[in-house]
C-alpha cells in the first residue's frame, strides 16, 4: 500500500492552483454527500436496526484512511459519519426517489466545479491516472483544512518539497 505521503503528493500535482482547490472545496463535499445519500437509500436488516450501503462505503473508506493517517482517518471518519447521519434524515424526509434525484443534481454539480476548476488549473484530473484520485480527492480536502489549522506541517513540507506551494494562479501552457 502505498504511503500517505506518496498519495497526497500525487494527487497534489494536479492541484496547486488556488481556484482549482476552492471549487473542490465544494465539488468533493457534494460528491462524497451525492454518493453517501444514494447509497443510503439501499439498506438491510441487521437486528433491530437497518444497515444501509452508505455506512458500509463509509466504513470501508474509513478504515482505509485511518491506516494511511490516525488524525486524518479520524478525522475523515467523523465526516463520513456525519454524512451518513444527514443522508439518512434527508432519504427518510424525500423517500426513495426524491433522494436519489436530490442526489444525481448533487454528483452533477459536483463533478461540474471538479471539472471547472481544472480549466484553472490546465490539468486533468488525478483519477484519469490513477484511479485511487476518486479516494484520496475527499482526503487531500481534509488535508488541506489541517494544513489551514496549521497542523500536519511536515505533511505540507514533504508534499510542497516535491510539487511545489499553491499558487493563486498556476502558470500552464494552453490546451
Amino acid at each position: 500500500m502505498r504511503t500517505l505521503e506518496e498519495r497526497i503528493t500525487q494527487y497534489a500535482a494536479y492541484h496547486r492552483d488556488r481556484r482549482n482547490i476552492a471549487t473542490h472545496f465544494v465539488g468533493i463535499p457534494l460528491i462524497v454527500f451525492s454518493v453517501t445519500l444514494a447509497l443510503s437509500v439501499w439498506s438491510m436488516p441487521l437486528g433491530s436496526i437497518a444497515l444501509s450501503a452508505a455506512i458500509i462505503a463509509a466504513a470501508v473508506a474509513g478504515i482505509y484512511y485511518l491506516k494511511l493517517d490516525f488524525a486524518l482517518g479520524v478525522a475523515m471518519a467523523v465526516y463520513l459519519a456525519l454524512n451518513c447521519v444527514l443522508a439518512q434524515e434527508m432519504a427518510a424526509m424525500l423517500g426513495t426517489a426524491n433522494s436519489l434525484w436530490a442526489a444525481l443534481i448533487a454528483f452533477v454539480v459536483g463533478w461540474a466545479l471538479q471539472f471547472w476548476g481544472h480549466k484553472f488549473e490546465g490539468m486533468k484530473p488525478a483519477f484519469v491516472d490513477d484511479i485511487m484520485g476518486l479516494v484520496i480527492g475527499p482526503l487531500f480536502i481534509m488535508t488541506e483544512v489541517f494544513f489551514m489549522l496549521g497542523l500536519k506541517s511536515k505533511l505540507k513540507q514533504y508534499v510542497e518539497a516535491r510539487v511545489g506551494p499553491v499558487v493563486a494562479r498556476r502558470e500552464h501552457q494552453a490546451t
